[in-house]
């Protein structure tokens, strides 16, 4: 059984590789997701690589990037006891730059009492996130362009 926790999607003017980039740089996560105090990776970001992320108010879980595929797909997996929180992020390339996803899933057999605990706030902060992280990008490419233009 799969339980969804939280959804977004959001289209930017930015290329898939630019949000790529913040999802693989784990130190910048506090800057578009406020829930996160901090997040340590062990070695090389690829699928495989173990980290540490610590939320706001929470202990430091342990977690494993499941998928990362440059420019269009950045997962990682938290085992819990009796159940699996993964988060999936998303980039699609389009015409204008890049349509965006991020998916929040619970599974396992635990799944409903892990997202009764922790679940309500994904909801929320899942849409909120990822339009936080679509203006950090724009904003980065701004600068960029004008300094080129400059």
């Amino acid at each position: 059984m799969t339980i969804e926790l939280g959804r977004g999607r959001t289209s930017s003017t930015a290329h898939p590789d630019a949000f790529f980039a913040r999802w693989i740089d784990h130190d910048s996560w506090p800057q578009w997701s406020p829930d996160t105090e901090w997040v340590r990776v062990e070695g090389p970001v690829r699928t495989g690589t173990r980290g540490r992320l610590k939320p706001a108010g929470g202990p430091a879980v342990r977690f494993t990037v499941s998928a990362c595929e440059p420019g269009r797909e950045y997962t990682d997996t938290t085992r819990l006891p009796g159940a699996t929180l993964v988060f999936q992020h998303t980039a699609e390339p389009t015409e204008a730059g890049t349509e965006l996803g991020v998916l929040v899933t619970m599974s396992g057999p635990l799944a409903w009492l892990w997202s009764r605990i922790m679940g309500g706030g994904f909801r929320e902060s899942a849409q909120a996130d990822l339009d936080r992280l679509v203006a950090l990008v724009e904003a980065e490419a701004e600068a960029e362009a004008a300094v080129g233009r400059g």
